[in-house]
């Protein structure tokens, strides 16, 4: 949660502008009278009929597959209380909004007026035609269980009370991995729930299904501890009643394994966390003020593992890391409810999610170094990309299992890829490289080891099987930054060049250096003295086959990082230009810019070479390229120098290479979309399928192109990748991040693969 917001920082969010959160999009065009005919009359009789004769058709015809509905009567919002339907439409809202950006499921909120059971349930009935699952939230106990059972029971889409089963969910995933690290077995240990409401008992459900035992469980409401003793307690709370006399919470949290908090802030004292067991389990779930603050708990024990509803603490037990997948996975195999088998599977996929290394945008999000599987991450972060596609997949299989799915999933690759595409993340491609780069790992030196962002890439990419890293740097720097970081490098060559034992090794480097540029002005003391430089060094070490790449730029221009490597290495046989190309991870696959960092003013002939190059190595990335010749005219409808020496190079690359499907010059707009490009220009190969690899006049342009594309599109950038090096360089952008630069050393690792 960080610091309370503003009352007027978040009147003035949700006023300024269009008022609210949310809207709809058209998904269609409609800028002409035929789409409009088409979208409505007379055209959009022809699905109405369809939908008519057969009713599955709704799924093929309208938005209801992927249509949910945030219902709310206002009971029991947030920790308001009883305010009414119309007060509940901001949280609503918010609700749809967090369905959009995580799952990208279209959600509708609807705010009932119905504070009665029969009629709440009546209306849910009658709208439920519209929606392909139903999202309850804050309507207050025991209303909320008869109304879910109900509407479970008598509809046949998802239904599900987030409230309850959320934050169920998402604790039972912390219960199962703070358990395994307080090296406990969940059917011995001693849980006490203190609150009884909705979401507590959903919990205490779902954790006597994970194995808790009744008997070891004790839950506590405003008025004690629940027991058979006690009159006037509804059905669901019997369900976890003791056949003993009361006993207050300060006494059951002694010796007490799990404590689970769904109550008031501040109830819980440092003395009742210091008396419980050893290691002690805490989700203190009290929003905003937990039953005790993570301070105070961890002030009195450090063996404890604790969670709270805060972001400001770690294990943010936060509903988001589960109802947007559960979703998700309920929508995409058109499951008839969400069951106990689906909220399972959702449990063990996050909790196994928690144990995989933290990517590195997760780590920055949160302005964390290193995160990873431990007291302080026992469940994902709420901003875990990776979340989609570990817990929609566990969601559908275990409702195909459970029988309740009927629409199954046939091919788990490409749904995966499919969720990927939804929020942009569509990472075939690299996904690709890296189990190439798995198969056969090489040797990477990296020339600035003693930076934070290197050691952190390298180290990820050696626990991930990618490379065996080769750290140059100030040794005594990259140790204490190994120790401070918790990183391991078995077994990995730390080297300063500088070092007086490696002077043999620096004086042999030099003796190459020195014979491919005798002649060009260089001495044998210059050579030696160069060598003292770790770039140089790390060409070498390239050159030598000592390494099998190298990776360096972070903190050194790129004219300065190439020139070592260029002076030793050299370009490869029959290149005359080298030249440098992005990867733009975008929606519809990657798209391939170059020369974006090394040619200023490329000619006719400097463009063939680098568009013959960059086809050469789209090919190795696997992918056919489709080249466009990108300008500010089409096809000479304007002249130029620029238009002219694309259109020049064109004519030289169809004549010379008619093998290679190139076009130009032609415009970026067109370049990309084929459907304006058969209206107007049906004769070029670019109309039958857009360009994925575009070739621009200047480096200007191409470096300008690339970086509007990444900022404005959010798409991720994989580069520079140096293109026409005898064997593997690559030059970091100054500035990388530890993603960015990891995704360097894949295809680092991948160049030296298809090379061979």
């Amino acid at each position: 949660m960080g610091r309370k917001p503003r009352k007027k920082d978040a009147l003035d969010y949700h006023a300024q502008g269009r008022p609210g959160k949310i809207e709809v999009i058209p998904s269609k065009p409609y800028s002409t009278q035929r789409d409009l005919s088409l979208a409505y009359s007379p055209g959009v009789a022809e699905p109405c009929k369809e939908i008519a004769d057969n009713r599955k058709d709704v799924y093929k015809y309208t938005s209801k597959g992927n249509l949910v509905a945030v219902i709310s009567n206002g009971t029991a919002v947030l920790g308001l209380g009883d305010i009414g339907p119309e007060a509940s439409k901001p949280v609503m809202e918010g609700k749809g909004l967090l369905f959009k950006i995580f799952a990208d499921i279209d959600v509708f909120d609807i705010e009932v007026d119905a504070s009665d059971v029969e009629t709440f349930i009546q209306t849910v009935k009658a709208i439920s035609p519209t929606f392909g699952g139903i999202n309850l939230e804050d309507i207050k106990a025991p209303e909320a269980f008869e109304i879910e059972e109900r509407l479970k029971e008598e509809l046949n889409i998802p239904i599900m009370h987030d409230d309850q089963h959320g934050t169920a969910i998402i604790s039972s995933a912390a219960l199962i991995n703070a358990l395994e690290i307080a090296q406990k077995k969940i059917e011995d240990v001693k849980v006490v729930v203190n609150g009884a409401g909705a979401a507590a008992i959903s919990c205490a459900k779902l954790y006597v299904a994970l194995g808790v035992k009744k008997e070891n469980l004790f839950m506590l409401d405003s008025k004690g501890l629940i027991t058979s003793k006690r009159d006037n307690t509804d059905k669901y709370k019997q369900l976890f009643q003791q056949d003993c006399d009361d006993i207050p919470l300060v006494e059951l949290m002694k010796g007490a394994d799990v404590f689970l908090g769904l109550s008031k802030g501040g109830i819980v004292s440092k003395e009742m966390i210091q008396s419980m067991a050893k290691n002690p389990i805490v989700f203190a779930l009290a929003n905003p003020e937990p039953e005790i603050s993570y301070d105070e708990a961890t002030d009195v024990r450090d063996d404890i593992i604790m969670a709270t509803g805060r972001s400001d603490n770690p294990n943010q037990v936060n509903n988001v890391l589960g109802f947007p997948y559960i979703f998700r996975g309920a929508l995409d195999v058109r499951a008839t409810k969400i069951n106990e088998e689906m909220k399972l599977a959702a449990v063990r996929a996050i909790a196994e999610l928690a144990k995989e290394t933290v990517p590195d945008e997760v780590n920055q999000a949160y302005d964390e170094l290193n995160l990873s599987f431990g007291r302080e991450q026992i469940i994902p972060k709420p901003l875990d990309p990776r979340l989609i596609y570990w817990v929609a997949p566990a969601v559908a299989k275990a409702a195909m299992e459970s029988g309740v799915a009927t629409e199954p999933i046939e091919d788990w690759e490409a749904y995966e890829n499919e969720l990927m595409k939804r929020l942009g993340l569509d990472n075939k491609l690299m996904k690709n490289i890296v189990a190439r780069a798995r198969k056969n790992p090489k040797t990477v030196v990296f020339a600035e080891a003693d930076h934070y962002k290197i050691l952190k890439a390298a180290h990820m990419a050696m626990e991930e099987g990618i490379c065996k890293p080769i750290l140059l740097g100030k040794v005594d720097r990259i140790e204490s930054m190994i120790e401070e970081f918790g990183l391991d490098f078995p077994d990995c060559e730390i080297i300063d060049p500088r070092e007086e034992q490696h002077r043999k090794k620096r004086y042999e480097f030099a003796e190459i250096l020195f014979e491919k540029r005798k002649r060009r002005g260089l001495t044998q003391y210059e050579a030696r003295k160069e060598l003292r430089e770790r770039n140089y060094f790390a060409a070498a070490m390239v050159e030598t086959g000592e390494a099998d790449a190298m990776i360096s730029g972070l903190t050194r221009n790129y004219a300065d990082t190439i020139k070592p490597a260029l002076q030793i290495i050299g370009v490869d046989e029959g290149v005359s230009k080298i030249a440098g190309m992005y990867i733009l991870m975008t929606k519809d696959g990657p798209i391939f810019f170059a020369d974006t960092t090394v040619n200023m003013d490329p000619t006719v002939e400097d463009l063939v070479d680098i568009t013959l190059l960059v086809a050469k190595i789209v090919q190795r990335f696997r992918v056919k390229p489709r080249i466009a010749m990108l300008s500010y005219s089409n096809f000479g409808s304007t002249e130029g120098p620029h238009a002219v020496k694309m259109r020049e190079a064109v004519k030289i690359l169809h004549r010379d290479h008619p093998s290679i499907v190139v076009d130009g010059e032609v415009q970026a707009n067109f370049a990309l979309n084929e459907e304006l490009m058969r209206d107007f220009f049906s004769f070029s190969e670019l109309s039958k399928k857009g360009a994925n690899t575009l070739i621009f006049p200047t480096l200007s342009s191409g470096n300008i192109a690339y970086k509007l594309v990444q900022e404005m599109s959010n798409a991720e950038a994989i580069g520079p990748i140096l293109l026409g090096m005898k064997k593997p360089v690559h030059v970091l952008q100054i500035g990388s991040s530890v993603r960015e630069i990891l995704n360097m050393i894949i295809v680092a690792v991948a160049d030296v693969q298809t090379r061979k």
